[in-house]
């Protein structure tokens, strides 16, 4: 008997002992989860690791999306071609690719013996002109006192209103390579000539050097003015009834990865052998530092409207369904998944179509996958 007692009382201490030892390594903070209802409740330490941000469904201007391909280009009146109005050769020059120039800035230097032939013509065609306007005045008097013969007065206004025009014309030629004739008159004669940039803008090409005879046909410079730039989209021919002008467009360039906004500004009447219209489209912001030639990826926006979204990272799609987050209890941080019914996607926002008895600003904005990952281990 006592034997037996003794090994009664040795087996009831060992099976407290392990008891005790298995209630020690249990958690005292676990994860309470309800699979009838999806709520979940987190511990202190849960929910601080999770860094879970609630929020409200924000109304977003949500449209269709018609994707498209252009290139950045200028309009004609940004780009020109710098030429020898009358040829020359090149004397001077300091242009570069990529440089900067001012409008009316010297781009080159030229110089030819024809100029220095044109203002000789010039100044000696301006003193016949004198002397043949005196000798039309004095025969038109004669004239009148019927002291000289009509003839003599026809010759001499022929003559004079013949070296009238060459004057004018040389006159204008002086102008055509930067020559004041008025100047010239008082001054002395020039050899060289300087041609002035039309306009502001950066250098693309230079095609010459010095001592090389150019033309009027030959393309010494070319110059783009960078600060109108816009966005030439080619769009498909079925896609064009979904164009509006001052539709928002987003541009990404290849060697960006933000987003660069422009409107439509106009729409093409002509379909080009590939089926594509081109769209012309306005930026928002005017960027110096960008090139024409660029390629880019468009994205427009059609049929803009006001939508309740969340970001697309709130939203759950478990099972063939759509769920979000909500928060029913901030103090205990308690948390209910229930579906929703989702739209369009659109810069990381989704349309969402909530029910109406679910408060719109208890929505888990960040940490839902977290939440339906600690849910769905601890149903399981």
């Amino acid at each position: 008997m006592k034997k037996y007692l003794l090994f009664t009382s040795f087996f009831l201490s060992l099976a407290f002992a392990c008891s005790k030892k298995e209630n020690q390594a249990t958690p005292i903070s676990t994860a309470i989860a309800d699979s009838k209802t999806e709520v979940i409740t987190l511990t202190e330490e849960q929910f601080k690791s999770l860094s879970i941000e609630v929020g409200s469904v924000e109304r977003r201007s949500m449209s269709g999306l018609l994707k498209a391909n252009g290139m950045l280009d200028v309009p004609p009146q940004n780009m020109v071609t710098v030429s020898a109005p009358l040829g020359g050769f090149i004397k001077s020059t300091e242009l570069l690719q990529g440089m900067k120039v001012k409008r009316g800035q010297t781009v080159v230097v030229l110089e030819h013996p024809d100029y220095i032939q044109l203002q000789e013509d010039y100044l000696s065609g301006k003193n016949q002109l004198e002397f043949l306007e005196l000798e039309y005045k004095r025969q038109e008097e004669l004239s009148k006192e019927n002291v000289t013969a009509a003839k003599s007065l026809q010759q001499t206004k022929s003559n004079y209103f013949g070296m009238k025009a060459q004057v004018q014309g040389l006159k204008a030629k002086l102008k055509l390579i930067n020559i004041n004739p008025q100047e010239l008159e008082t001054g002395e004669i020039k050899s060289v000539i300087s041609i002035p940039s039309p306009i502001t803008g950066f250098v693309t090409q230079v095609n010459v050097n010095i001592g090389m005879h150019v033309n009027p046909m030959d393309v010494m410079f070319k110059i783009i003015d960078t600060e109108h730039l816009h966005a030439e989209a080619q769009v498909f021919e079925k896609d064009i009834p979904q164009l509006k002008i001052g539709q928002l467009v987003h541009i990404y360039l290849s060697n960006e990865n933000k987003d660069r906004l422009a409107k439509v500004f106009l729409i093409g009447k002509e379909i080009t052998p590939e089926r594509t219209v081109r769209v012309h489209c306005h930026l928002e912001g005017e960027d110096a530092s960008l090139i024409p030639g660029l390629y880019f990826k468009a994205v427009i926006e059609t049929d803009s409207k006001q939508v309740a979204s969340l970001p697309t990272e709130a939203i759950i799609n478990f099972e063939n369904k759509i769920f979000v987050f909500i928060e029913k209890d901030s103090a205990m941080h308690q948390f209910e998944m229930i579906e929703i019914i989702k739209g369009k996607s659109e810069e990381g926002y989704t349309e969402v179509i909530i029910p109406p008895s679910i408060p719109s600003n208890k929505i888990v904005l960040k940490g839902a996958y977290s939440l339906l990952s600690i849910l769905k281990n601890t149903e399981e």
